[in-house]
């Protein structure tokens, strides 16, 4: 049985290490905010003859939208972000668009006013709190017949917000390399990623109070690495047969789930590494707290 929980310390700077870089990265590169958050229109298009990148950039330009942002869908269309437009200014920039590089066809359109935006915001904050908070009062009623069962709650949420602060620092470095922004699909892709890291922690948290009722170990400690090296296996594989799907998805589906599937694999990574060693070694240091702080009277 490796001994996981014996090199915590190791694992735990490797953790915070990440989450600094993550606080670096946040504060130099920031998070661009997508149309679903900061308001302004979307047109996605596509020419009869594919021009270069290059060129859709250069003529937007040349018709005085040189901040619109573009991507590629993967399937030869283009999605345009801009500034809020109407239907006169969007009618106006595909005629010169059609002057310059040929017909196109509009896709989609679509605009987002600020009030909007606003409300978007505020509902995706309030979505990952109470997530958040369900995980705490789920876990905390679900390990309720364990001696500190609040320990096992708050450790799940400590590991969330880990893995949330990770992804969003991992992604403001990519998102500052390759243009990416947050949208509601991002939002989804950070609620799958609780979702996930969840289910890993919980696996191992359900091992460790099994073996914990079984006293397969004199300490909790020793608990804790056999229950962690028992679902190890368990955890890799779920793990990376998910990263195989997730990898199809950003090969072959394109821009629309672009962010999804950014965040997904990122946050895959993270959580299985959290959940492994991060969480578990958190227990056991916080329940050494309790130790020391009581006397040794305090069994976990």
């Amino acid at each position: 049985m490796p001994n996981i929980i014996g090199k915590r310390k190791l694992f735990l700077s490797i953790s915070g290490a990440l989450i600094a870089l993550s606080l670096v990265f946040l504060a130099v590169f920031g998070l661009r905010a997508g149309i679903d958050f900061s308001a302004g229109s979307m047109l996605t298009i596509a020419f009869d003859t594919t021009p270069q990148l290059s060129e859709l950039n250069a003529e937007l330009d040349n018709l005085g939208y040189g901040t619109a942002i573009v991507q590629e869908t993967g399937t030869e269309d283009f999605m345009i972000r801009l500034p809020a437009i109407t239907d006169g200014e969007k009618n106006s920039l595909k005629a010169g668009l059609t002057a310059a590089l040929g017909n196109l066809t509009e896709r989609s359109f679509e605009t987002v006013d600020p009030v909007i935006a606003s409300q978007t915001s505020r509902v995706a904050l309030i979505a990952v709190a109470l997530a958040a908070l369900g995980i705490l009062l789920y876990l905390t009623y679900a390990f309720r017949r364990m001696p500190k069962p609040m320990h096992y709650g708050v450790v799940a949420v400590a590991a969330v917000l880990h893995d949330v602060l990770a992804v969003l620092g991992i992604f403001a470095l990519l998102a500052a390399i390759f243009g990416l922004e947050i949208n509601l699909v991002f939002i989804i892709g950070i609620l799958a990623v609780i979702g996930y890291s969840v289910n890993n922690t919980v696996v191992i948290f359900d091992r460790i109070r099994e073996n914990k009722l079984r006293g397969v170990a004199p300490t909790f400690e020793g608990v804790v690495n056999r229950s962690v090296g028992e679902t190890l296996i368990r955890s890799i594989n779920t793990s990376l047969t998910t990263i195989i799907v997730v990898l199809a998805l950003m090969l072959f589906v394109g821009a629309t789930i672009q962010n999804l599937a950014v965040v997904m694999l990122i946050g895959i990574i993270v959580g299985t590494y959290d959940s492994v060693f991060v969480a578990p070694a958190i227990l056991v240091i916080w329940d050494n707290l309790d130790r020391r702080r009581l006397g040794g009277r305090v069994t976990a």
